[in-house]
């Protein structure tokens, strides 16, 4: 009999099972994901296909790009720049290899019971283990915890071939560059790999059905970031809805539809990116007293609690951003709850990033909500051409926006595209954490020179008060 059996060894079911352990339950992790019959491979889809491996390739392409057409600028002429893939595709299995193999070690560490097979929660607070083999066993537990993931979502009119149509996972193992390469989704991680094999030599067009781009951010961040795209040779379209795709023998052929109008196109590889779908699907017996939405989201409070006795369920799987820092903190938060500690989740402040070059990232509010909900604010913002430290390491694109509510001036929301931009949110995160306004912000000292102080001269020009760029007349 465990304490505690986590379904599910990705970033929320890894680190709610040492969690759980570190507070003095007896814990297992159920991992169906295998490099053998008996060793389960942690770390889900974020350290194995997806979050990880993504941002080595983002990396790796960056210097390239870098290397074949911006060093002459700083002096450095190099002839006659190869790419090696296999090489870049070696640094990225290879850090893969090293992160996931680390989390057994965390097991062993905090004495977790890593379980190989599928999890099934069944009545009576049990759970059904089928292995590779087809073996089966009943594990009893006084809690579990549902933390199965995600995974890409599949459309009729471009199913995947594994071979010219591919998911996310698919397009982090092409093994050439492809001259022509088509992304059908224009969010984080259409953008993501977009940019990969962009920079890589690939010519890429994206499809994206919505009119608006990226929806989820703030209006003017998104409109400088698609205008960027653009001058780094992206082929964004937008309003475009696919109806169709073939897969031949070395490419594929589209149709979308396009203000009324059939549109066609070819290229040699097409990546699916229009989102995921929560992992649920055979999770639960029929009795297991667990319900799902029409979606396959399983009903949550919110301190993550289903609406059957004793099992929680975190991550992907419930509701809000499918992002690896949230399932984590819920995870955390379910682990102490369990142990009777009380544990509450800021679900408000929950920092979104775009790992493109340059960076997109915010959190809180954005100036299209805040008018929704009828709040009045001030706004403050800072361009990196402004800046000191992004002008001397050649990245001076975008700007920083801070925005505070009008009357307190506490600070609602940060929204940054430029460099280092996670960076810069997260440490807009702990001061909106603390409750701190913008002029606490501005009376913070910054390093300098760092991009950082871009952040610093955003809160600074909400009350006009910016010292590096001309102020508002009071």
């Amino acid at each position: 009999m465990f304490d505690v059996i986590v379904i599910g060894g990705g970033p929320a079911g890894y680190v709610a099972a040492i969690r759980s352990s570190q507070l003095g339950l007896k814990t297992a992790c159920i991992e169906e994901y295998t490099d053998s019959d008996t060793n389960p491979t942690f770390g889900g889809t974020c350290l194995n296909v997806g979050c990880i491996p993504s941002k080595a390739l983002l990396d790796s392409s960056h210097r390239y790009h870098d290397a074949a057409n911006h060093l002459k600028t700083h002096g450095i002429d190099i002839k006659n720049v190869e790419l090696d893939l296999p090489a870049m595709m070696k640094r990225k299995d290879d850090i893969v290899k090293k992160l996931t193999g680390g989390i057994g070690g965390l097991f062993a560490a905090n004495k977790v019971t890593p379980i190989s097979g599928r999890g099934k929660v069944i009545a009576g607070q049990k759970v059904e283990v089928t292995n590779s083999s087809g073996d089966v066993e009943i594990i009893e537990s006084k809690n579990i915890i549902i933390a199965t993931g995600s995974s890409p979502i599949e459309i009729g009119s471009a199913k995947f071939d594994d071979k010219n149509i591919l998911d996310s996972t698919g397009a982090l193992e092409i093994d050439s560059v492809p001259k022509t390469l088509g992304v059908i989704g224009a969010g984080v991680i259409g953008l993501e790999l977009g940019s990969v094999w962009a920079r890589l030599g690939s010519k890429v067009t994206v499809i994206e059905a919505m009119d608006d781009f990226l929806f989820m951010a703030d209006k003017e961040i998104a409109k400088e970031t698609l205008k960027d795209f653009k001058k780094q040779g992206l082929d964004i379209r937008l309003g475009c809805k696919l109806t169709s795709s073939k897969s031949l023998k070395n490419s594929v052929n589209i149709t979308y539809e396009t203000k009324g109008k059939s549109e066609e196109m070819k290229f040699d590889k097409l990546i699916v990116a229009v989102g995921r779908k929560p992992n649920t699907q055979d999770v639960f017996s029929e009795d297991s007293g667990v319900s799902l939405d029409e979606r396959g989201f399983i009903h949550v409070n919110e301190h993550c609690q289903t609406n059957a006795a004793n099992i929680w369920a975190i991550g992907d799987v419930v509701r809000g951003p499918m992002l690896a820092h949230k399932g984590s903190e819920e995870g955390i938060m379910v682990a102490e709850r369990i142990a009777g500690k009380h544990a509450e989740m800021n679900y408000d402040l929950v920092p979104s990033v775009i790992y493109t070059h340059p960076e997109i990232a915010w959190v809180g509010k954005n100036e299209e909500e805040l008018k929704d909900e009828n709040v009045e604010y001030k706004v403050g913002k800072f361009p990196f051409a402004a800046s000191g430290r992004a002008l001397a390491v050649d990245q001076s694109v975008g700007f920083v926006k801070l925005i505070s509510d009008a009357k307190t001036d506490t600070i609602l929301g940060v929204h940054v595209f430029g460099p280092s931009a996670a960076e810069i949110v997260q440490q807009a995160l702990i001061s909106m954490e603390f409750g701190a306004s913008s002029e606490d912000l501005g009376l913070t000292i910054f390093s300098h020179p760092t991009v950082s102080e871009a952040l610093h001269e955003a809160a600074l020009a909400v009350n006009n008060e910016a010292i590096h760029i001309g102020n508002k007349r009071k």
